[in-house]
């Protein structure tokens, strides 16, 4: 059980808490004043403090701010009368465990002390090191599995030379860092690595996207605009969903990788491509080429080298070192305290099925520590979002896969997610892009969602 302080000056709520804890097998101390309160905690250094924030002699913010400012600080529980957002905002950007408003509600008291006291008992128990914080934002890839080992090398040859090379793998693998990885160890990193996402721009201006266009080759074409491959140089286009690229653009591409050499559009002149070409896809582009919906050729010259990567559920023994990454990178990018999980989270960790991949991981992680409000993320915190990620696949699996009705699949995903386009995306596995393209295409608002929703 757990050492709590309660610091109010209304005597039926120290009376009434005093008792409800002991009963509960707590060691309970009480204070009505904000002096008297500080002498018990330094007296007593107890686990939690419940703390009213309008106290005779001090305000509750103040002590607050001294607790926290003690070596192995306990979690502190803020009580108010006064539902003000400014005070609430205070209170809990000022390091505030939990803020409840009277009149209290016990169930809800006992649900934020039995959080805070997990908490506090597993941080003062723990003995493991603490995770340390991220100080590097290059861009790593972690895993010790055979099949990312051998990732590991090809990448290495790679960075030897310019070879073009087709990166598969589901949604989620990390084929976009894996060309990042390739070009910032590459001998031309100090030049850029351009991004184009197929499925993101419409078939009439993709052309213009990649190739670019000259001075008067069309309506509004006032001045000469240099293409993504002009402005990739010697360095890198990384060009993600590849299969999306209309039939019409192939032809025109292939040019590129066959005699390294385009013209804008409209333009007469011939400029050379200097730059390496990584793509991805997480379609089958075999399956794209037997249904005619990709060339032939152009695979072949896209797979001059080629990486699988594979999904997590095939690499569960890298799980527990890419938690620990994504759990630094939290505490870096976002400020949190968290550096160490509670037992039995990595085992938790490693059984989800993770068809999100590592990005669900990540997501997971980054959100669960927000979350925990402490050094310690909690086994219910990594449930919490587990559980929206297992609805959210569920989900998928029943109702949300692009095969046929693809703009009805879409248009559910959307009014199943209240327009919510990252989580839709999730819901229907594929990229937030590819999403928005797809929406346009379909011509889908969120007002003619709804009206159809509504006549179905």
């Amino acid at each position: 059980m757990a050492a709590i302080l309660v610091v109010d000056d209304e005597y039926l709520i120290l009376e009434s808490l005093e008792m409800f804890l002991s009963e509960k097998g707590h060691s309970v101390v009480t204070a009505e004043t904000g002096a008297d309160g500080l002498r018990q905690y330094f007296r007593y250094h107890p686990h939690v403090v419940l703390l009213d924030i309008r106290l005779p002699d001090r305000n509750g913010l103040e002590i607050l701010k001294t607790i926290l400012a003690a070596p192995h600080p306990a979690k502190v529980i803020m009580m108010t009368a006064f539902q003000d957002m400014e005070t609430t905002i205070e209170a809990m950007k000022s390091g505030a465990y939990d803020y409840l408003s009277k009149p209290l509600d016990i169930d809800e008291v006992e649900r934020a002390l039995e959080r805070a006291i997990r908490l506090a008992l597993a941080e003062r128990n723990d003995q493991k090191p603490s995770v340390e914080v991220l100080t590097t934002s290059r861009d790593v890839m972690i895993g010790k599995s055979p099949a990312i080992r051998e990732i590991f090398k090809t990448i290495g040859m790679l960075c030897r030379n310019q070879a073009t090379v087709l990166i598969q793998g589901e949604t989620g693998t990390g084929k976009e860092l894996i060309a990042r990885i390739i070009h910032q160890n590459s001998p031309f990193s100090e030049q850029p690595m351009i991004t184009l996402d197929c499925s993101a721009i419409v078939e009439t201006l993709l052309e213009n996207e990649l190739f670019g266009h000259s001075k008067g080759a069309f309506t509004g074409a006032v001045e000469n605009r240099p293409g993504k491959i002009e402005l990739a140089g010697k360095g890198t286009l990384f060009l993600d969903e590849v299969t999306e690229m209309p039939l019409s653009v192939q032809g025109k591409f292939l040019g590129v990788l066959e005699r390294r050499e385009f013209m804008r559009v409209g333009g007469a002149n011939i400029h050379k491509s200097l730059c390496r070409i990584i793509s991805a896809t997480n379609r089958n582009i075999e399956g794209c080429v037997r249904q005619g919906k990709f060339r032939e050729d152009l695979y072949y010259r896209l797979k001059v080298v080629t990486i699988h990567v594979p999904p997590l559920r095939e690499r569960r023994c890298d799980i527990p070192e890419l938690a620990e990454y994504f759990l630094k990178k939290a505490a870096a990018t976002l400020g949190v305290e968290a550096r160490q999980f509670e037992a039995g989270v990595m085992e938790r960790l490693c059984e989800h099925p993770w068809s999100g991949n590592v990005r669900e991981l990540k997501h997971v992680i980054m959100a669960a520590t927000l979350r925990s409000r402490g050094s310690i993320v909690l086994g219910e915190d990594i449930e919490q979002e587990l559980d929206t990620s297992i609805h959210d696949t569920a989900t998928v699996s029943s109702n949300f896969r692009l095969d046929s009705g693809e703009r009805e699949q879409i248009r559910n995903a959307l009014s199943h997610t209240g327009w919510n386009r990252s989580r839709a995306a999730r819901l229907l596995g594929i990229s937030l892009p590819t999403l928005r393209a797809k929406i346009a295409r379909y011509g889908l608002s969120p007002d003619l969602s709804q009206q159809e929703g509504a006549k179905a």
